[in-house]
């Protein structure tokens, strides 16, 4: 018989930050605004970029972000589930893309096809949770066919159910199945394979006269009060992580040592107190870097910002990200865009689903990656018309299985 789980240090770690972001959110706008916001974000296309503070308000992104966050959390704790690096990875990512694509009506079409499968399987639901949580990459496709198809809603809502049910129920085979293409060097696998399902998905649309609809909502102009709350909230991190720490960074050069490849746990391999630290020190990183080029906070951004703090948990790093943001930066000197381009923006903090390659290989070969990754990112979310989220995991994806084996021609670099 499975163990009781308590609401455990972690738990309450993921809850104050959702109740962080509710809060925020309710400061921001009226209660009215709010939710004639939540609704128009549940009832709009999320395909990408939708950056739901300018599609409603950011009062409404931010409920949005803290509600949908806070009800994954109580479906994980109602599961008895213990967390882990890859839960808070995954409760981070979902918060951020809560922001730009995900909202409270579209992730839950995916859950239950996972669902189905581990019931077709005869399997524990547990057992295909990580894949069902990243799997809301493609939501977009259930808002997409409910509101964008033409079709009476009569029929489109129960057409968007279904499409999202039957993506669900396919997905975890196929993540099991493609990480072995990339080795473990993407982080985001789950982005990796909703990419190859978008683009299968779209494809077939495609071929009976669909047609997705490109969107491109980015809000500008509100770096102020975002980098206020943003600093705040990763420097309370931070110094929650030093404070249990002894009120020291004593042990966190381990963290630095790995490579961050799949599957590498920072909860379980160093700890909470530790993990909080280096949380706390990517967030700032991350956010400093997009004030620094004179890059924009919104919605997008903020997303990025987010998931590469969850895997501050699951095997990200400051060593092993900013070779990333190097060869990002690195490109717009020489190609057609500038690094303040909101696609480019977004290149730089996705990308950093190939910081494994920088830990494993050397700094200059994550710079050689983000210097290609930063190219095909730009191209490949036209074969997925933007439903899936995750556009930048399933580019990693295709970078890292091109690089790995060139790379390894050359050797590991051991002066990492």
């Amino acid at each position: 018989m499975k163990n009781k789980i308590t609401f455990d240090i972690k738990y309450w770690f993921v809850t104050i930050f959702s109740l962080f972001q509710i809060i925020f959110g309710l400061t921001q706008n009226s209660l009215q605004e709010i939710a004639t916001g939540l609704w128009t974000i549940a009832t709009s296309p999320g395909a990408l970029i939708s950056d739901y503070i300018g599609l409603a308000n950011m009062g409404a992104a931010f409920v949005n972000s803290g509600l949908v966050t806070l009800l994954f959390i109580a479906l994980l704790f109602y599961m008895q589930q213990k967390l882990n690096g890859v839960y808070i990875a995954a409760l981070f990512t979902i918060a951020g893309f809560a922001l730009f694509g995900k909202n409270l009506m579209n992730v839950w079409f995916i859950i239950i096809g996972v669902k189905l499968f581990a019931l077709y399987k005869k399997d524990p639901f547990s057992k295909y949770l990580i894949a069902a949580l990243f799997g809301t990459a493609l939501s977009p496709v259930v808002s997409e066919m409910m509101f964008c198809t033409g079709i009476n809603h009569m029929l489109s809502i129960p057409l968007g159910m279904l499409s999202g049910i039957a993506l669900g129920f396919i997905l975890p085979i196929l993540a099991a199945s493609l990480i072995n293409v990339h080795h473990g060097f993407n982080l985001y696998n789950v982005g990796f394979t909703a990419g190859m399902i978008g683009t299968i998905f779209v494809s077939i649309l495609r071929s009976y006269g669909f047609a997705t609809e490109s969107r491109f909502i980015w809000t500008t102009g509100n770096n102020g009060v975002l980098s206020i709350y943003l600093y705040l909230l990763f420097f309370l991190i931070l110094g929650f992580g030093f404070y249990t720490n002894d009120k020291s960074f004593k042990g966190y050069k381990s963290i630095l040592s790995y490579s961050g490849r799949l599957i590498t746990d920072f909860i379980q391999l160093e700890g909470i107190p530790l993990s909080f630290i280096n949380i706390g020190l990517t967030g700032l990183f991350s956010l400093s870097y997009i004030l620094l080029i004179g890059g924009d906070l919104n919605g997008p951004t903020i997303g990025g910002i987010m998931t590469i703090v969850g895997f501050s948990a699951f095997g990200k790093h400051p060593k092993n990200i900013w070779p990333i943001f190097a060869g990002v930066f690195l490109g717009s000197l020489t190609k057609i865009f500038s690094i303040s381009d909101p696609a480019i923006q977004l290149a730089a903090l996705f990308g950093t689903a190939l910081a494994p390659i920088a830990g494993e290989f050397g700094w200059q070969w994550g710079i050689a990656s983000a210097f290609v990754h930063s190219s095909l990112v730009l191209n490949v979310g036209y074969l997925h018309g933007g439903l899936n989220l995750y556009n930048n995991g399933f580019s990693a994806g295709l970078v890292a299985a091109i690089m790995v084996p060139i790379i390894s021609l050359f050797g590991k670099d051991d002066s990492k």
